[in-house]
C-alpha cells in the first residue's frame, strides 16, 4: 500500500498545470512508496481556480493561500505564483512543518533566498526548487558523462535561452499573464526567468561559478502597467550576457533574452573539455551531441546520441528505444526523485539551499550589469 502525500497547489497557470501532470503521471511510470493526491489548489479567481481544480482533479479549492498553508490535510505546498510571493509563502509553510516545492527562481534576491533557506532547515522539511531541465535524459547524460571523467578537465562552458515575445513596444507589463515583465513582481527579466536555469545546470554539471562580468539591457523603457492603466517604467532586463569563472578554472559565457526574432525557447549547452565536448539543444531534447577526441583519427568526429535507451536515465521507465520523451517529462521525473527521496531519507536537489547557489549568481549578474565591473558570487 502506497504512502498517500496530499498536495496543495497554489497557483494555477503553465507550471501549475506542468506540476499537476507530473503529480496525476508519476506513479503510472515509478515504482515508488508514495502516491500524491492532488488535495487542494488555491488563487485568487475563484472561479478559474475551481475550473482548473475539475480539470486536473483537485479535491476542494481555496482563495487565500494563508488557509491553504494552514489547512491539516496538507502534506506539500507546492508555490506556482510570481516570484515576490515565494518566500512568504515558504516561510508560512515551513512555519507549520510542510514539505514545500518551490517554482523558480528559488526568490526576488539571495537575501530572500538566505531566509527561505534557514527557515526550512531549522523546520527540518522536505524542499525542492522546479529547476526542471536537469530532469532531461540527456541533460542528465552530460552530468554522468563528465563526473565519469569522460571529458577531462573541463576549459569551457556556454550556455544560450533565446526568445522573441516581447519585441512589441505594444506589449504591456504586469498582471496575470504577464508578470514576468514588471519587476516588483519578476525582481528581473531573462536573468532570473531564463538564465537561471542556465546557471542552475551549469552549476550542476561543472560547479560553483566564482565570479561574473555583465552587461544588461532593456530596449523598451516604458510599457503601459496592466494593473493601474498607467505608461510605467520598466524595470526587467530584456536581454543579459554575461562571463563567467568556475571554480574549477573553466570558463562561462553565457546569454539570453526575449529580442531574438525567430526562438521561442532556444535553449543550448556546450562543455569543452581535454579529451572531449558534449552540446545539447532544448530544442532536439532527446538527443546529446559528443565529440571524443580519443577516437581513431580517420573516424573522429562529433555523433549524436539518441538518448532513449534503457541504460540511459530515467528511460528504462518509458516506451522501447528510439521512442523519445519531452519537456513534461522532465517534471514527472523531478517529482519522482523528490518521493523517491523521502522513502530513503536523503534529499531531492536542487534543494533550496542548491537554488540559493544559482541566486547569488544571478544577484552577481545583475550587480556587474549595473555597475559594468566584474562581481564576486558571494
Amino acid at each position: 500500500m502506497k504512502k498517500k502525500l496530499n498536495v496543495g497547489m497554489i497557483g494555477y497557470g503553465f507550471m501549475a498545470r506542468a506540476h499537476s501532470n507530473a503529480y496525476r503521471k508519476v506513479n503510472n511510470f515509478f515504482d515508488l512508496q508514495y502516491q500524491p493526491v492532488l488535495k487542494a489548489v488555491c488563487a485568487r479567481d475563484e472561479a478559474k481556480v475551481k475550473i482548473f481544480a475539475e480539470t486536473w482533479g483537485y479535491e476542494s479549492v481555496e482563495t487565500d493561500w494563508r488557509k491553504l498553508v494552514e489547512r491539516k490535510d496538507l502534506d506539500v505546498i507546492d508555490i506556482c505564483v510570481p516570484n515576490n510571493l515565494h518566500r512568504d509563502i515558504a516561510l508560512a509553510a515551513a512555519r507549520t512543518g510542510k514539505m514545500i516545492l518551490c517554482e523558480k527562481p528559488l526568490a526576488m534576491s539571495s537575501q530572500e533566498g538566505a531566509q527561505m533557506v534557514t527557515a526550512i532547515e531549522q523546520a527540518g522539511v522536505a524542499n525542492m526548487v522546479w529547476y526542471n531541465y536537469r530532469r532531461l535524459p540527456a541533460v542528465t547524460l552530460a552530468k554522468k558523462l563528465v563526473e565519469e571523467g569522460r571529458l577531462g578537465r573541463i576549459f569551457h562552458y556556454r550556455a544560450v535561452f533565446l526568445q522573441d515575445w516581447t519585441i512589441s513596444a505594444d506589449l504591456p507589463q504586469g498582471g496575470t499573464a504577464l508578470w514576468r515583465l514588471d519587476v516588483a513582481a519578476a525582481g528581473s527579466g531573462v536573468t532570473g526567468d531564463l538564465l537561471a536555469h542556465c546557471i542552475d545546470t551549469a552549476i550542476w554539471i561543472n560547479g560553483d561559478i566564482s565570479r561574473v562580468t555583465a552587461m544588461t539591457e532593456t530596449f523598451v523603457k516604458e510599457r503601459k502597467h496592466n494593473l493601474t492603466g498607467k505608461v510605467e517604467p520598466v524595470g526587467i532586463d530584456d536581454a543579459c550576457a554575461f562571463l563567467a569563472r568556475f571554480k574549477n578554472g573553466s570558463l562561462g559565457t553565457f546569454e539570453s533574452t526575449r529580442y531574438a526574432r525567430g526562438h521561442k525557447a532556444l535553449y543550448t549547452f556546450e562543455i569543452n573539455g581535454e579529451k572531449a565536448s558534449i552540446q545539447w539543444d532544448l530544442h532536439d531534447l532527446h538527443r546529446l551531441a559528443y565529440f571524443d577526441h580519443r577516437d581513431e583519427g580517420v573516424l573522429r568526429g562529433w555523433r549524436s546520441i539518441h538518448v532513449t535507451d534503457g541504460e540511459h536515465p530515467y528511460m528504462s521507465q518509458w516506451w522501447v528505444p528510439g521512442l523519445q520523451i519531452g519537456y513534461e517529462h522532465s517534471f514527472v521525473h523531478q517529482v519522482a526523485d523528490f518521493l523517491d527521496g523521502l522513502a530513503k531519507n536523503r534529499p531531492a536537489s536542487p534543494t533550496f539551499r542548491d537554488a540559493q547557489e544559482t541566486q547569488k549568481v544571478c544577484d552577481a549578474v545583475l550587480k556587474s550589469g549595473s555597475t559594468g565591473q566584474w562581481a564576486e558570487v558571494v
